[in-house]
């Protein structure tokens, strides 16, 4: 229970009275009045609805409030049983309901329907009427259904009325403590169904429906008890909720704010009522005239005075020299919003955004709310003065001040308790800042180390709340680690990923500098944040097998990525399991924790070459690696092959064992042969070199056809036997050899008669040097004597000879060819061309005329000629071997001047005369003469013509 003498008073509403508009003149401002003889009123639909109470009034109310004009009414008799219209333009109508008196009104807000009670005869016969506003009937609202009140024959008077907002119930309360129940649709006679309710002894003052979901209730309360009735249940099953009433318009329901609660407002107390319970009260002392309920506001009309005797049954009615007073109380925030004293109110209505106060005497008072922004300054300004700052937050949530103004209150709060030195109470406030206050503002406050526990708690909540940086989650986990608090350093970084409010990696390099490596371990396995991982696992728990278990869990391109950066280190402390992880990873890498199974996916492998420098200082692992990735893997890169032909030459050159050291030259001379070196054959051979690897060179060199640095290998070693072999292998290769191996056994002194006989006798039949060339380079011999090369320059001479005679027999040939040839050619120019052919040298057919013949001796027909030939001037039978003369011819020509074609073939060859004398014969040295010097004389000039082309001019014979 609250005293309300101890709430604060405001003033948040602006009292004026409504005046009229102006006239066509422009007059008006005189305040606005209502015609004399209203008895009830009500509002909604953008309308003040009036009801006039005719010349008797009787007590009525608005929602089951008696109406206090029940003393006698002036009225003009064309006013009885009018229904009046007040809409914001103050334009005045009505129409006649009744014809003596309207007694309740009830206006739905969410349906133009207006249900009213009155009487239309004399007597206790109230009629129940329903009017549709939408609808006119002869220029009024059309009457819907009429339908008397009284239950059954009882003589009765309507004490209140109300009406659910989904036109599916009514209920009508009498004086005689009866309650009337509507149920199905208020509007029609045919689809509702009336019947009694609720019965008692003591008159009934209030009706309410609430409506929760599907539930519908109805409150009941008469001047000594108030039920509640489930009407959503068949047989409308009721509980009494309370043993004390109130006076008529003395109740009321709250909006959902208050959770739709009934109010009863008696002398006392004012009590509020769920459906199956009491709930709070409120001890607001004074004589209740009116309850209304606003906005969240409870508006209560109470007798200024104390001293007024109460009636039986309209005990709370105001006296006529009695002055009242509104109150506007906010309970939620416990104040008064608002108090002023009025001369006889009639009633409250709310319309328009505004609260309209009817007093007796026909004017209309109107208290206009305060904005928001203007109550809350008036308010926040006093409260924090008083430092009543839990006030001043109630107030801003009640009115729904945006979030900035409330951080800018809890912060004030936050700053008054930190100044007390209540510095629990303090932070509490300024975590509800978090989001609009500078974590900085806060964090200065508390960080001297006595502070430390407080500062924790708004750390924590600032990154609950994902508005936390880098250096809050350093400054977080440094609070921890100084409090020593492992259960809340878990619980912050044990979080679940979903849940995640701090910067992660922060959050590891903070843990890792204060020690708490486990903690920083987790956090970066649970985050993946590999790097982190294996960084503290190696540099500071040193547990590298945990390192390497990790990394193979890894997906393939962070595993290889580690493996480049760790390798080295790995492999110094566990040779053994980085060698096989790293066999696995460059021939078929699936992470360990994969459970997808053979075939569900590809295995991937990365490049061996990359990984060789991870084995720096373990050869005998990098030699297992290597092999088996040359076993596994044919096509590993060629560095993997380099690498394991220098590791096993090592191995072979440093070995004293000779059974081990012959096998590690076998695999060694393999490894060579496996034709992997063809592209890096210089650098096997330097290997091969550098190690002393002879049978290698040698294998090398036959391969790169290095036929001269094999025999110089052999002369190098003074092996006679292999130089001749050499020879005789590749001489065919490179006859050079033979030259070369000549002149190093004519260098040497010891007797080498058996060698050089046999190099003589190769020479002797490749015919490779000239044999001054030999003489003078065994001349150089002083053991070798003329005996040595008898045999040689016999067979030579002997060859000479006979080559002489050969070319001599050959020069005649060609002597007496050539004066043949002169002879014709004379001919040709002395004498007559005599055709003798009597066949065709194409078809070899009768030669018949026309003809054709050549000075070759040739003759055709002339249609053979014609379909055979090529060219008019040309013998075809001839053509073939005079086009293979003329293109000897060119091609001498263009060849006579490539100087550097013939200075290469003389350097090559080892008979430079006979390349000379080639040139000779293709006129290189000679100058070329196309046309020579013309005899003197025509006749001279045409026959020279004439015998330098080959084809006569066709001849005829005429037939």
């Amino acid at each position: 229970m609250a005293a309300y003498l101890q709430w604060r008073r405001f003033v948040f509403f602006d009292r004026e009275t409504v005046k009229e508009p102006p006239g066509p003149d422009g007059a008006g401002g005189k305040p606005f009045a209502l015609p004399s003889g209203i008895a009830v009123c009500d509002s909604g639909r953008g309308s003040l609805v009036f009801g006039d109470g005719g010349r008797r009034g009787r007590p009525g109310a608005r929602r089951g409030r008696v109406s206090p004009l029940t003393v006698c009414l002036n009225c003009a008799l064309h006013m009885e049983g009018q229904i009046w219209f007040l809409p914001r333009s103050l334009q005045l109508s009505s129409f006649q309901a009744y014809k003596l008196r309207v007694t309740h009104l009830y206006q739905l807000k969410q349906h133009s329907i207006l249900v009213s009670v009155g009487e239309d005869e004399e007597g206790i016969n109230p009629l129940v009427k329903v009017w549709n506003l939408e609808k006119r009937d002869g220029g009024n609202p059309l009457c819907t259904r009429i339908f008397p009140a009284i239950p059954g024959n009882k003589p009765t008077v309507v004490s209140c009325l109300t009406v659910h907002e989904n036109l599916n119930f009514m209920a009508i309360g009498f004086a005689d403590g009866s309650v009337v129940l509507t149920k199905g649709d208020i509007t029609r006679d045919r689809h509702s169904k009336t019947q009694i309710l609720h019965e008692g002894s003591y008159p009934v003052t209030g009706l309410a429906f609430r409506q929760s979901g599907k539930t519908t209730h109805l409150f009941v309360v008469t001047t000594e008890n108030i039920q509640s009735y489930m009407l959503s249940v068949k047989d409308y099953p009721h509980l009494e909720l309370d043993t004390h009433g109130c006076g008529l318009r003395c109740s009321s329901l709250s909006d959902p704010s208050q959770d739709l609660q009934f109010i009863v407002a008696g002398n006392e107390c004012v009590y509020l009522y769920q459906p199956d319970e009491r709930g709070p009260c409120f001890a607001f002392e004074g004589q209740k005239l009116i309850v209304h309920w606003y906005r969240g506001y409870l508006i209560i009309v109470s007798k200024d005075q104390k001293t007024s005797p109460k009636s039986e049954f309209a005990g709370n009615e105001a006296q006529n020299s009695d002055r009242q007073v509104l109150n506007i109380y906010d309970l939620c925030n416990k104040f008064i919003a608002y108090s002023s004293v009025f001369d006889d109110i009639v009633d409250v209505l709310a319309e328009w955004g505004s609260l309209y106060v009817l007093t007796r005497d026909g004017k209309i008072h109107v208290l206009q709310e305060k904005d928001t922004q203007t109550k809350l300054e008036a308010r926040q300004s006093m409260l924090f003065r008083k430092n009543l700052f839990e006030m001043a937050i109630n107030l801003a949530k009640s009115h729904h001040l945006d979030s900035d103004g409330l951080s800018e209150i809890f912060r004030q709060y936050g700053d008054h308790l930190y100044n007390k030195g209540n510095h629990d109470g303090a932070i509490q406030q300024y975590i509800r800042t978090i989001g609009k206050l500078e974590p900085s503002y806060v964090i200065r406050k508390f960080l001297d180390a006595q502070r430390i526990h407080n500062l924790t708690a708004y750390l924590q909540t600032l990154h609950l709340q994902s508005l936390a940086n880098a250096d809050h989650t350093t400054l977080l986990l440094n609070c921890y680690t100084k409090l020593k608090d492992s259960s809340k350093l878990e619980e912050f970084i044990k979080t679940s990923e979903s849940e995640v409010h701090f910067d992660v990696e922060t959050a590891i390099k903070v843990l890792r500098q204060a020690g708490y490596y486990s903690h920083a371990v987790y956090l970066a396995e649970k985050h993946a944040h590999h790097e982190w991982y294996l960084k503290i696992q190696l540099e500071d728990i040193k547990n590298y097998q945990e390192a390497l278990r990790y990394i193979g869990k890894l997906p393939f391109d962070q595993a290889e990525s580690n493996m480049k950066r760790y390798g080295k280190i790995l492999m110094h402390h566990v040779p053994n399991e980085t060698t096989e992880l790293l066999k696995i990873l460059c021939t078929d890498y699936r992470p360990s924790g994969d459970n997808e199974g053979p075939g569900m996916l590809e295995g991937k492998k990365a490049n061996s070459e990359e990984f060789i420098p991870v084995f720096a200082n373990n050869s005998r692992e990098l030699k297992a690696f290597l092999e088996h990735m040359t076993e596994v893997q044919a096509d590993s890169p060629q560095g993997v092959y380099d690498t394991l032909l220098e590791l096993r030459l090592q191995n072979w050159a440093h070995e004293q064992d000779e059974q081990v050291k012959e096998k590690l030259h076998n695999e060694a001379l393999t490894l060579l042969k496996s034709g992997r070196f063809k592209t890096v054959f210089d650098k096997a051979l330097v290997l091969c070199q550098m190690h002393n690897f002879k049978d290698g060179v040698l294998y090398l060199y036959e391969q790169g056809k290095l036929f001269q640095q094999i025999m110089h290998y052999h002369m190098q070693n003074e092996q006679y036997k292999k130089v001749i072999e050499v020879c005789e292998l590749y001489g065919d290769q490179e006859a050079c050899l033979w030259e070369q191996a000549l002149g190093y056994f004519a260098r040497k002194e010891e007797d080498c008669k058996e060698y050089i006989a046999a190099v003589l006798k190769h020479i002797e039949n490749k015919n490779l040097m000239p044999p001054l060339l030999v003489v003078q380079t065994l001349a150089h011999n002083s053991t070798a004597t003329l005996s040595v090369i008898k045999d040689y320059l016999v067979n030579k001479l002997q060859k000479q000879s006979r080559q002489i005679e050969q070319d001599e027999q050959r020069i005649q040939k060609y002597r007496e060819e050539t004066t043949r040839i002169r002879r014709e050619i004379e001919e040709l120019k002395a004498s007559p061309k005599i055709f003798q052919k009597t066949k065709c040298s194409i078809c070899t057919s009768a030669l018949e005329l026309p003809s054709v013949h050549f000075l070759c001796g040739h003759s055709f027909h002339q249609h053979c000629f014609e379909s055979y030939s090529e060219s008019d001037s040309e013998c075809p039978t001839c053509m073939p071997e005079n086009r293979k003369v003329m293109d000897m011819i060119r091609a001498q020509e263009q060849k006579r001047d490539l100087h550097d074609q013939f200075q290469h073939q003389l350097k090559c060859s080892n008979d430079g005369f006979s390349i000379v004398a080639d040139y000779f014969g293709r006129g290189v040295f000679n100058k070329l003469t196309l046309i020579t010097d013309l005899p003197s004389g025509k006749a001279a000039a045409t026959i020279e013509a004439g015998l330098q082309r080959e084809l006569l001019i066709h001849t005829k014979r005429s037939t």
